[in-house]
């Protein structure tokens, strides 16, 4: 095969070097196309672009494939937990018992989210979108941690790292505690990652908290799941805000506006709202199933296709 792509222009031809992906797919390198032709591309939405090279996830949405750093999701979900997943995407290797230990103690330590943030919480009304108040949120967390991660500094983004994994579940268990009326609660430092996540959402006020064994298996497994597509359009926003040195904490704020929409993972919200339609319309799931494959129904199967 040869590893060179020719482009041919009136009575000029232009190579470019051909690369070969971590799933053997190809790739055509054009970033001295304008230096030797003077043109440039066109590719709406980005279908046959890659922006970077990446080893950290493979998605065929056609095939249902997706693997984390080579590992299959179904394994992953079975077998592993959020907090390992998490260590995997990052750092390219499942973590040992000690040194998830370790990593999850320095979690523990950076968990805290200072006070004066519930101020800000406090100025937005009830009827606030959640993912509109996470992404002021998670902005604000900037006037609280100002100063800017080195990126070339293994211990500084070790440390950024560990910080946004900590509190970030505190943000996001604060954001829904608070459009439903409930006393903000922070996290048990006895308890794992996920469960954490589970009792600071869940806990009532009044009643002692009870683990749901099944609901943090869930819980769990649908973050893994969620974990990484790609490139997609939350991942590409978070990588050209981060691009400029903007900061961990904009960059991220950005990221999760960009996931707010109803074309990525607000589609989320929408198969909620489908589910919650078909149980007020009596649960009859064969009738939506016939719904969707009738052409002529506007009904449409919510949170199905990936590209």
């Amino acid at each position: 095969m040869s590893d060179k792509a020719l482009l041919q222009y009136q009575d000029k031809t232009f190579e470019f070097p051909v690369i070969q992906g971590s799933e053997n797919e190809l790739a055509i390198d054009i970033k001295t196309l304008r230096a030797q032709s003077g043109m440039i591309t066109i590719d709406p939405g980005f279908k046959n672009t890659g922006s970077c090279e990446s080893a950290i996830t493979f998605l065929d949405g056609e095939k249902g494939i997706l693997r984390y750093r080579g590992y299959s999701i179904e394994d992953l979900a079975e077998k592993a937990s959020f907090l390992e997943v998490v260590y995997l995407l990052i750092f390219g290797e499942l973590p040992k018992a000690d040194v998830l230990a370790a990593f999850q103690k320095d979690i523990v330590a950076e968990s805290h989210v200072d006070e004066e943030m519930k101020k800000i919480l406090d100025g937005f009304p009830k009827s606030a979108h959640p993912m509109g108040v996470l992404a002021s949120l998670t902005s604000a967390l900037i006037s609280f941690n100002p100063n800017s991660v080195n990126v070339s500094s293994d211990k500084e983004m070790y440390a950024a790292i560990v910080r946004i994994v900590a509190k970030f579940p505190v943000l996001v268990a604060w954001t829904m505690r608070k459009k439903k009326g409930l006393p903000l609660d922070y996290g048990d430092d006895s308890l794992g990652y996920v469960e954490n996540i589970h009792k600071m959402m869940f806990k009532k006020p009044s009643q002692e908290y009870i683990k749901n064994k099944v609901i943090i298996d869930a819980l769990d497994k649908l973050l893994i799941l969620h974990a990484d597509h790609e490139q997609n359009c939350s991942t590409s926003t978070v990588r050209i805000v981060g691009s400029s040195h903007a900061g961990l904490f904009a960059s991220l704020s950005a990221g999760i506006s960009a996931l707010w929409g109803p074309l990525h993972g607000g589609a989320n919200q929408a198969v909620l709202e489908m589910l919650e339609a078909i149980e007020a319309d009596g649960g009859d799931t064969k009738k939506y199933m016939a719904k969707a494959k009738d052409k002529n129904d506007s009904f449409r199967l919510m949170g199905f296709g990936h590209r």
